[in-house]
């Protein structure tokens, strides 16, 4: 009965704090918090008090416990400037809740294993239990069939595939900043690498002005308004949307230029020459490169490496001056090609840069075998625009800039 008693006044007490603070202006769901914060520390020291009067060596009646629980309870604290920091949601859980979590977390990675040995059972023998090597070539297989698909399809499919790759990567680089201290948007970021390709292709360089434009007056509401954004948070934003969506936007330009079908296979062999610059690289690095290119941001590559995938580069840009419509010379395509190669190292070096800043190894894990999207698109980002630009310029092709 003395405990009883005892929580009366408190509970009143906390109906009143409870009363302040909805006059102070929180919401409901921190009230709603508080409250089953607050019964459950009522209950915790309800339990508590009960087992200490079970135990009759430690105490002798209700007022004995209560004297020797005065130095030990809690505080119930309800006012924002004592409260502990973060929202009252996000304090620590009960055991009774750490319980049902772990569950939860054993029944989802048990019904995980269960989907995948189901897959596993119905694969063929060959296929089971495959090696990094063959689980990379088949991640690789599904991802150039998918371009070369999508690239010979005709406009709006290449524009769809160039969005969602747009948009998977920007996911990808705002998921790594997050770790690394920064707050951006990734709605908004997210939405303006998507909106990139379809401006560019409708309406070129006078779309991708007015995306970005209005890009950067929603991430100033979004500033203003929000007020735990930074500057920095601001800038990580648009900076993430055209890296990933403004730089691949390039690659419409050209599909646009040229039409159907000699628009896509400009693009599939601009994707050769970049494939080509990577593969090259990687061999003759692996094989014999010794002089490191950049060691304190990719230790793996190498000055051999970097001008075997040069060469790669070239030999592709040459076989790009052959396809009809593009008015290209064999020796400026030759010098086109090494230009557009070492832009893509610099991409390439860019990106190891983010993703070693942010501590992180893979940018994601959707490429088995290869990490994320965006370690598959790094160097394709700038060599979209790098090859838009340098075509442009060159009058390589039909395409009215101030379209």
């Amino acid at each position: 009965m003395a405990v009883e008693k005892e929580s009366a006044p408190q509970a009143s007490g906390a109906v009143m704090h409870l009363e302040e603070l909805s006059q102070a202006g929180l919401t409901a769901k921190q009230m709603a918090a508080r409250r089953r914060l607050h019964q459950q520390t009522a209950l915790l020291i309800q339990q508590d008090r009960a087992r200490k009067c079970a135990d009759a060596a430690s105490c002798a009646s209700p007022s004995e416990v209560l004297s020797a629980d005065a130095g030990h309870e809690p505080e119930l604290v309800f006012s924002p400037e004592d409260a502990p920091d973060g929202p009252p949601w996000r304090y620590d859980p009960t055991p009774h809740q750490r319980a049902e979590r772990a569950q939860k977390k054993e029944r989802r990675a048990h019904a995980r294993e269960k989907l995948k040995d189901s897959a596993i059972q119905k694969a063929p023998e060959k296929l089971r239990n495959p090696s990094d090597l063959q689980v990379r070539f088949r991640t690789g297989l599904i991802y150039t069939l998918v371009t070369i698909v999508c690239m010979l399809a005709g406009d709006y499919p290449t524009m769809a595939y160039f969005m969602v790759v747009a948009g998977i990567c920007a996911g990808e680089f705002f998921y790594m900043l997050r770790s690394d201290a920064k707050l951006p948007n990734e709605a908004l970021g997210i939405t303006g690498a998507v909106l990139y390709v379809p401006a560019l292709y409708f309406f070129g360089l006078a779309g991708a002005m007015v995306v970005s434009i209005a890009l950067l007056l929603a991430l100033l509401v979004w500033y203003v308004f929000w007020l735990k954004a930074r500057v920095q948070d601001v800038g990580v934003s648009f900076f993430g949307a055209a890296y990933t969506g403004l730089l691949l936007g390039g690659f419409m330009l050209i599909r646009e230029a040229l039409g159907d079908p000699w628009g896509g296979i400009a693009l599939l062999v601009l994707f050769l020459s970049v494939w080509a610059n990577d593969a090259f690289a990687y061999l003759i690095g692996r094989r014999f490169g010794r002089h490191k290119l950049a060691p304190r941001t990719s230790p793996k590559k190498s000055w051999e490496g970097f001008f075997a995938g040069v060469v790669g580069s070239c030999v592709f840009w040459v076989v790009l001056a052959f396809v009809p419509g593009i008015q290209m010379g064999v020796w400026l395509a030759i010098a086109f090609g090494a230009v557009c190669a070492m832009t893509e190292v610099l991409g390439d070096l860019a990106e190891s840069r983010i993703k070693r800043n942010s501590g992180f190894k893979d940018s994601g894990t959707m490429m088995p075998g290869h990490g994320g999207l965006l370690d598959r698109c790094d160097s394709l980002f700038m060599a979209s625009i790098t090859s838009a630009i340098l075509l442009l310029l060159g009058g390589c092709i039909p395409y009215d800039v101030l379209l």
